[in-house]
């Protein structure tokens, strides 16, 4: 009998085996009074057995995990802590099925009762052949229940509970993943409640003892049969039922349920601790809640932070009281949440609870809170209760009022523009009407509510339309274009009807042949449509509806429109009649199936030949045969037929394939001599017939003879149209023919061709003489070989220097010829050749012939050297010339010096260095110079002449001068100048000035005559002297020429002030100077009046007083500084720019807040003279810079 073993929180699962086990046959029968035993693992669960050898194996559901019973009795299942066992009897098999107590009970951690595994026997041995794992036991949980043949021989090692503590538990799957902080905390809380049940026992010590029985039960190991819960327990399980009688061991329940109830009850007071929630940011529609974690007893004060981490919260709200109804709106981790949807102006009572691994504690104090009051609610959009052709009546309802009364509702409307709302309707009514409106026409309204705390949204927009007449019938509709089976047609908007009206329309049609009358073919607010799925070639009525909202108008004027017709089917394949002829045949074909609807009106007859995809018609008619003549013999032909209707032309037809007989091969083309002419062979070619007679060329034939003869022979069969026929004579006449052949036979011959041989080229030539006339000119001599048939017409001589590179000097008659102009000491290699009309023969034997030596070349390369070429000394260019060459060519003796000619016939000779400096000449003078070569033999010619001039001599230094002086620079001029364009080469001149340590520096180099020296101190002595340059070299620097720079005049001065002293008395004042190197400085002071100028002081003084100052008139005073110096003539002064002028006016005295006040406008005044001055002084700074930018650009690009 099996018995599956079931436990599950729920029902028991009827699911069918995922991992079924294979029995043994012997087990199954229930051979040896034995029985097997299903366990069944529901998904997410696990069971946990203990093998033979000890270790430990969890098997994760789903599964059905088979073991055996030897006595064939029911074995004792243990029940965790609230859960109950029931036996259930289904066709003889019974089913033991572990259900929860209660739906209160909630899993916790119960205590760890692992105990020694020496009392734990084993279920039984397996067998190898069970099940693919062998690790399957039964698991039980002592002896006082069972046989003494399930006691265990041996115990497995202690270590493997310790490797076995990381296994899942055997229990629910939401209690398996704790954190590692939350499975701190329970191991805490774990560990106190076993503590106080230990304390418990020692107070219990002095009762009498228990049972044996007893006291084993209570000491066996919490393990539990494939279902654990709380910790991971592994090896037997507690066996909670009787074997045959189903009753439960009470000592062990109690006891482990005594346990759990107690540690639940101490968690569910912890959770029960949790304050009311605070109450905050209270709105009209949402509220903010908060509250604090469940609080810790004393004696678990330090599991508060890990038991927070685990720890969820429900929130509930009520809103009839603290006794009505609570309705969870939050169910989360957070301890601050913000609650929604709630309604205004409205008292509710809120409260939390904690809950942590199932155990859900008390729900907390409520809090009572009133939310705030608010606008009202968008209201629904109003709805149109009657209308009228110029009224609309609207109603509406009445939308939450936000805890505050509505005080008016407000309705807009966009007069029908359809652009912008404005207000129709402001007071408590909830209806309206509106009047004076226009037939037929739409108008959008949108509504809002107002309370004592503002204006709600609006509603949705929404549009109603006043009522109108019945449009008046449509005109027909037209035709805009029919096919076979569709149709489009157009109406227009009937007559008197506005723009802005909406008019839809119903199209009908009726199809006479079907009986059925009009049927609707479209209906909507377009102005055309397309019919489709009509019949072809079928004549249709039609007619057009108007439509409104008052109704639909009478019908328009029935019209009468066609499909058209479809075009035919193709017609059958065409078929030959008759014989096939060389030239032509004969084809027939039959109508197509389907004429699509008409009468076929024409066939038409197309013929593809020797172009394979262009086909040309060669029939069109209405009947259905025809003969194909003019045609090309065995030549495949294609045939097709197509017919035309008033619907359209039909498909072609399928292609038929008709290939003509075939004939012999007409006559080829008169043959061509092919290829170069040679004396003994012929090279032949042909053009293949122009006709093959319908059959590829085979074979071709070519017969030869003579002109004045009738004999013939064959000479060539073959395939290829062409060929070289050998053997023959040089310079003779032949006949040839040729004939081609295709599978029906030969064709006729061609044309006879004469063609003559050519006469063969000489022989080859003997070796020439070459005999030595001078060093220079060499005489080859030769001999005219056999012609071969052809007399010769030329010899070609061959002649070089290498005899790999000779090239042909001489093509003529002539048996000898002279070359010249050769090198001597030289070695030549020659040979020669015999040409005739044949071509030329083979060249001969390579000679060799050496000329003897001779006087040197003459120098080709004779060129002036310049000076900074020279590396021995620097020379004088006035005076000196040198000069190189290039070694000639000695010509078979070695070089053994030169002759240098110049001037006047002056020969001068040099070593055999190639190159010599001419000494002892005139300046600016012109030579012609020439060199020449000598060796052992003589001296060979002059060089080509060189002209060569020497430099004049270098230039005298000009005269400096100064033109312009001043305090800090001297302008200095020298020279004439000279315009640029007349001076090829300009004289470059070097200006030099004596700095304060005595040596001379170069401040200027370049062709201008003037320079300006700058940044010069005043009154002070100045060296200098200069140098001219041009191609001849550097002249002589002149003599030293001092310049002194002139006293520094006194600096501008800033616009004096004035103020008034007394009455007609005002004092002018002004900057004061230092002395300049000791020189006085003096002032002086101008009074401008109008036009009139007026020197009023003049002395050292910074201040002066004027006097009988008229009132009522304006002064202006200027004031500049001078520097008084004297020297051998006398005392001078130089005078400084004036300063700005300052304006004053004089008037009557007031008070003494006047006069500061007239202090102060004169300031003003005086300030903003100073900056027009300013700007006048910046623009003509900005001149001057701009001056010396062009006269920079002028000296740069135009002098130099």
């Amino acid at each position: 009998m099996n018995v599956p073993v079931t436990m599950a929180e729920q029902p028991p699962l009827e699911s069918a085996v995922i991992n079924e086990v294979p029995f043994l046959p012997h087990m199954v029968n229930g051979d040896g009074g034995q029985q097997v035993i299903l366990v069944q693992v529901n998904p997410g669960e696990t069971f946990t057995i203990r093998t033979e050898d000890g270790h430990i194996q969890c098997i994760p559901g789903p599964a059905h995990v088979p073991m055996m019973s030897p006595n064939g009795s029911m074995p004792p299942i243990y029940v965790p802590p609230g859960y109950v066992s029931q036996v259930i009897e289904e066709n003889g098999v019974r089913r033991v099925v572990v259900l929860p107590h209660s739906a209160e009970f909630h899993p916790s951690n119960h205590p760890n009762m692992h105990t020694s595994l020496s009392h734990v026997p084993q279920y039984m041995h397996h067998h190898p052949a069970l099940i693919p794992h062998p690790q399957v036991y039964a698991p039980v949980t002592g002896t006082g229940d069972i046989p003494p043949q399930f006691i265990p021989q041996h115990s497995p090692p202690s270590h493997v509970f310790a490797d076995q503590e990381s296994c899942t538990a055997h229990g629910r799957s939401n209690f398996n993943h704790r954190d590692e902080r939350t499975a701190k905390a329970h191991e805490r809380l774990q560990k106190r409640l076993k503590d106080r049940q230990i304390g418990g026992q020692k107070d219990k010590s002095n009762s009498p003892p228990s049972s044996p029985h007893k006291n084993h039960s209570s000491s066996s190991t919490d393990i539990q049969n494939g279902y654990g819960k709380g910790e991971p327990t592994y090896g037997v399980t507690e066996i909670a039922t009787e074997p045959k009688s189903g009753k439960a061991s009470s000592p062990q329940v109690n006891s482990e349920g005594g346990d759990l109830d107690l540690e639940s009850k101490l968690l569910q007071d912890l959770l029960s601790s949790i304050t009311k929630p605070v109450v905050s940011e209270i709105k009209g529609k949402s509220v903010v809640l908060s509250w604090t974690p469940p609080s810790s007893p004393v004696d678990v004060d330090d599991n508060v932070e890990q038991l927070q981490v685990g720890c969820t919260y429900e929130v509930t709200i009520s809103n009839t009281g603290t006794s009505g109804k609570f309705k969870v709106v939050y169910n989360g981790e957070e301890t601050t949440v913000t609650i929604s949807e709630l309604r205004p102006a409205t008292d509710y009572h809120v409260r939390v609870s904690a809950i942590y691994n199932s155990v859900k504690g008390s729900a907390s104090e409520p809090t009572s809170f009133t939310t705030a009051t608010i606008e009202p609610d968008c209201p629904a959009a109003p709805k149109l209760i009657s209308r009228t052709k110029t009224s609309l009546s609207l109603q509406w309802k009445a939308p939450n009022d936000g805890g505050s009364k509505i005080s008016n509702y407000l309705l807009e409307w966009d007069e029908g523009k359809h652009n912008f709302f404005k207000e129709c309707y402001l007071g408590l009514q909830k209806q309206y009407k509106l009047t004076k409106l226009s037939p037929s026409a739409g108008y959008m309204f949108r509504l809002a509510a107002k309370n004592d705390f503002g204006l709600s949204g609006f509603s949705e927009p929404v549009q109603y339309y006043t009522a109108g007449t019945v449009p008046a019938a449509p005109a027909s509709p037209q035709l805009i274009q029919a096919g076979v089976t569709w149709m489009s047609l157009e109406w227009s908007r009937p007559s008197g009807v506005s723009d802005d009206e909406s008019i839809t329309y119903i199209l009908e049609m009726e199809d006479e042949s079907s009986g059925y009358g009009f049927k609707v073919k479209y209906n909507g607010d377009e102005l055309a449509c397309t019919l489709k799925n009509l019949t072809r070639n079928t004549s249709f009525s039609c007619r057009v509806f108007a439509c409104n909202s008052e109704g639909k108008s009478n019908p328009s004027d029935v019209v009468k429109y066609s499909t058209c017709p479809e075009k035919p089917g193709p017609p059958s394949k065409p078929s030959v009649k008759g014989k096939v002829h060389a030239h032509n045949f004969k084809v027939v074909w039959d109508p197509p199936k389907d004429n699509g609807g008409s009468e076929i009106t024409k066939y038409v007859l197309e013929l593809s030949g020797l172009k394979e995809n262009e086909w040309d018609t060669i029939y069109s008619g209405t009947i259905r045969e025809h003969v194909c003549d003019h045609l090309s013999p065995g030549v495949q032909y294609r045939v097709r037929v197509y017919c035309i209707s008033i619907g359209g032309q039909s498909q072609a037809s399928e292609i038929l394939t008709v290939q003509t007989a075939a004939i012999p091969p007409g006559p080829c083309s008169s043959l061509q001599h092919s290829g170069k002419s040679k004396a003994r062979e012929v090279s032949l070619r042909w053009v293949p017939p122009a006709v093959n007679g319908g059959s590829a060329v085979t074979e071709y034939t070519v017969e030869i003879g003579e002109p004045e003869s009738n004999d013939r022979r064959s000479v060539y069969h073959g395939a290829e149209p062409g060929c070289t026929v050998g053997g023959l004579l040089p310079g003779k006449m032949y006949s040839f023919w040729v004939k081609a052949a295709n599978k029906i036979g030969y064709g006729p011959y061609s044309e006879r061709t004469d063609i003559s041989t050519v006469a063969a080229p000489p022989d080859q030539c003997n070796i020439p003489i070459a005999t030595c006339k001078t060093a220079t000119c060499v005489q080859v001599n030769w001999e005219c070989p056999p012609s071969n048939g052809s007399e010769v017409t030329e010899f070609r001589l061959e002649f070089g220097g290498v005899e790999g590179c000779m090239q042909i000097i001489y093509c003529g008659p002539a048996q000898s010829y002279e070359v010249k102009g050769l090198k001597p000491a030289t070695a030549y290699y020659c040979r020669v050749q015999a040409v005739n009309a044949a071509g030329a023969g083979y060249f001969s034997d390579t000679i060799i012939c050496m000329t003897p030596a001779s006087v040197p070349a003459a120098v080709n390369l004779l060129q002036v050297i310049d000076q900074d070429q020279l590396e021995i000394f620097p020379l004088s260019l006035s005076t000196c010339l040198a000069i190189q060459w290039e070694e000639p060519c000695c010509h078979g003796s070695e070089i053994t010096g030169y002759n240098l000619e110049y001037g006047d016939k002056q020969i001068v000779a040099v070593s055999t260095t190639t190159s010599a400096i001419i000494e002892d000449l005139q300046p600016d003078t012109t030579y012609r110079i020439r060199v020449q070569a000598i060796n052992g033999i003589g001296a060979g010619p002059f060089s080509h002449s060189i002209k060569a001039k020497t430099k004049p001599l270098p230039p005298d230094p000009p005269r400096l001068e100064c033109t312009v002086f001043s305090h800090q620079s001297l302008k200095l001029k020298w020279g004439e100048g000279l315009n640029k364009a007349l001076t090829i080469e300009p004289t470059q001149y070097t200006l030099q000035m004596e700095d304060k340590f005595g040596r001379f520096i170069s401040i200027y180099s370049g062709p201008c005559h003037t320079y300006k020296v700058q940044r010069l101190n005043e009154s002070s002595a100045y060296n200098f002297k200069i140098q001219a340059i041009n191609d001849a070299g550097e002249g002589p620097f002149s003599e030293v020429y001092t310049f002194i720079t002139t006293k520094c005049p006194p600096p501008l001065l800033k616009a004096p002030k004035v103020q008034i002293l007394e009455e007609r008395t005002c004092e002018i004042t002004w900057e004061a100077l230092q002395p300049m190197k000791g020189d006085v400085i003096v002032y002086t002071l101008q009074l401008i009046t109008g036009r009139d100028t007026e020197q009023v002081y003049k002395g050292p003084m910074t201040s002066f007083h004027l006097a009988n100052v008229r009132t009522n008139c304006e002064y202006k005073f200027r004031v500049c500084a001078g520097r008084q110096y004297q020297d051998a003539i006398g005392i001078h002064e130089l005078c400084g720019p004036y300063s700005p002028t300052v304006s004053f006016s004089s008037q009557k005295e007031e008070s003494t807040s006047n006069r500061s006040k007239t202090t102060i406008e004169l300031t003003k005044l005086h300030k903003k003279t100073l900056s027009d001055e300013h700007f006048a002084a910046l623009i003509v700074v900005g001149f001057a810079v701009l001056s010396i930018l062009f006269a920079f650009i002028i000296q740069y690009f135009v002098i130099k």
